[in-house]
């Protein structure tokens, strides 16, 4: 008979932390009050565990510890780290190593802000701790951001006292597992009490960790909806990227990505910023992947989703994954971060499918109130021509069927100009499709070569990505 482990409360992991003689630090909150550190003080033998516990709430007060801030920001990235490595040198500084043989030192800090009085804005943070796993090794630091759901500032400055607990708890004994390490961050905690729409992972335990692999984490556990890193692999904050942008994003599998995919997104993307008369400093850029996409008909494949975000950043994109399976949905995520232009690139097959009823049966409003949320004011579908493989026809916004009792509804939005041809797509790649480029890397057949972009083959031969088997000839010994 299998025994089912019982997780651990916040009280039991502070007190476990507190009875390890070798784990000593530092606690700075801003923001919601000292949450995180109460537990350590409540579950007894705190002072084996703490050597210090602060709020430097006022902002000159914290500006004299820790320095300004531009433009007045505190709550942070780059405010966190600031308090953890500041507060990590004062222990090496105050305290003597040959006094303190074996102890692993440690600081966490949060900087957040919590529901306003009006509840227009739930609130939102910064938390991190930076730590040692062994005495004497180079400090390792795990940061993460949070949204807040709760409609009070208690139950939030709870949830926030039983994540801290839980972060400091996974560092020292989960970091070897950073998988089980995210998923205890919601030990004692409910999914819908608090969003992790970002995590980074770095310092010498952590060598291995590709932080993409973790983002996809957050989103597979429904602790976010999406989460974004740019070509360099780093995680991107939603928030900081997209605030008051236009948007602009061309959603696929990218299995591999093909030279149709580079034509909707280039010849869709200028007709956009023709359209909405901006810069590309002012326009977000983004390639997305849904998790039903990786899914596929099993689980993901973390090599095939390596694979296909490798391919995208060596061509210098920047990767949206989400959990929007339906279009409305990723226009309202967009539309929570910006009140500027939002443009979708995308095939006549996936229009199809937007205007197909039994995706919108779980909506009060049934498709309509999808609509609403989609074909919003200042949202334009670009829609890319698709030629039949059977038929060799060419679809367009012309010529498409949409179901008889839509038709008029599909009339209103083409003549709004919500929907608009991309005419300007190149004849030579309609009779590309991505299928059968896959089915040739994985059976060792040629010709798909250049169908993809300028150096994609050579890094999918190279690296044996999407089944790619070089084909080694046998030999038979007489």
């Amino acid at each position: 008979m299998s025994l089912i482990k019982q997780k651990l409360t916040p009280k039991q992991k502070a007190l476990a932390i507190n009875l390890d003689t070798d784990i000593y630090g530092t606690f700075a909150e801003i923001g919601a009050g000292q949450e995180t550190v109460r537990h350590f003080f409540r579950a007894g033998g705190a002072s084996k565990t703490i050597a210090k516990a602060m709020s430097a709430y006022d902002k000159d007060f914290s500006d004299a510890i820790y320095g300004k801030e531009a433009h007045n920001r505190y709550v942070t990235q780059n405010r966190l780290r600031k308090m953890l490595r500041y507060e990590v040198s004062l222990i090496e500084e105050r305290l003597s190593r040959d006094n303190s043989p074996g102890r692993r030192f440690f600081s966490y800090a949060n900087t957040v802000t919590t529901i306003n009085f009006e509840k227009t804005f739930k609130g939102h943070g910064w938390v991190g701790v930076r730590f040692q796993k062994e005495a004497n090794e180079d400090y390792n630091e795990i940061v993460l951001h949070v949204k807040f759901r709760e409609n009070n500032t208690t139950l939030q400055q709870e949830t926030l006292g039983n994540l801290g607990v839980n972060l400091i708890y996974g560092a020292f004994f989960y970091s070897d597992n950073p998988r089980r390490l995210i998923e205890s961050l919601y030990d004692d905690i409910d999914l819908d009490d608090l969003e992790i729409d970002m995590i980074d992972f770095v310092g010498p335990s952590f060598k291995y960790v590709d932080n993409r692999l973790m983002s996809l984490q957050l989103v597979k556990n429904g602790m976010t909806d999406a989460v974004i890193f740019n070509p360099d692999g780093k995680n991107m904050l939603p928030a900081d990227m997209l605030y008051r942008k236009n948007i602009f994003a061309v959603r696929g599998s990218f299995r591999p990505v093909t030279k149709v995919n580079i034509d909707m997104f280039e010849s869709g993307l200028k007709m956009f910023m023709d359209d909405a008369q901006c810069s590309h400093d002012e326009t977000e850029v983004l390639f997305e992947i849904t998790i039903s996409n990786l899914k596929g008909e099993g689980e993901i494949d973390e090599r095939d989703f390596l694979d296909r975000v490798d391919v995208l950043a060596k061509l210098g994109y920047t990767v949206i994954i989400s959990n929007f399976s339906e279009y409305y949905r990723l226009i309202d995520y967009f539309a929570s971060f910006t009140g500027h232009k939002i443009g979708i690139a995308m095939g006549v097959n996936n229009l199809l499918m937007v205007f197909d009823e039994k995706y919108y049966k779980n909506l009060s409003g049934g498709i309509l109130e999808a609509f609403g949320k989609f074909f919003r004011n200042d949202m334009t579908v670009y829609l890319y021509p698709y030629r039949d493989p059977d038929t060799h026809e060419l679809l367009d916004s012309n010529n498409l069927k949409v179901n008889d009792n839509l038709k008029e509804l599909y009339k209103y939005f083409k003549l709004n100009k919500r929907i608009k041809d991309i005419e300007t797509y190149n004849p030579k790649f309609s009779e590309i499709y991505s299928r059968e480029i896959l089915r040739k890397i994985t059976h060792n057949l040629t010709g798909w070569e250049n169908q993809v972009p300028d150096g994609v083959a050579e890094m999918i031969k190279e690296r044996g990505m999407f089944g790619y088997k070089e084909e080694v000839e046998l030999k038979e010994f007489s």
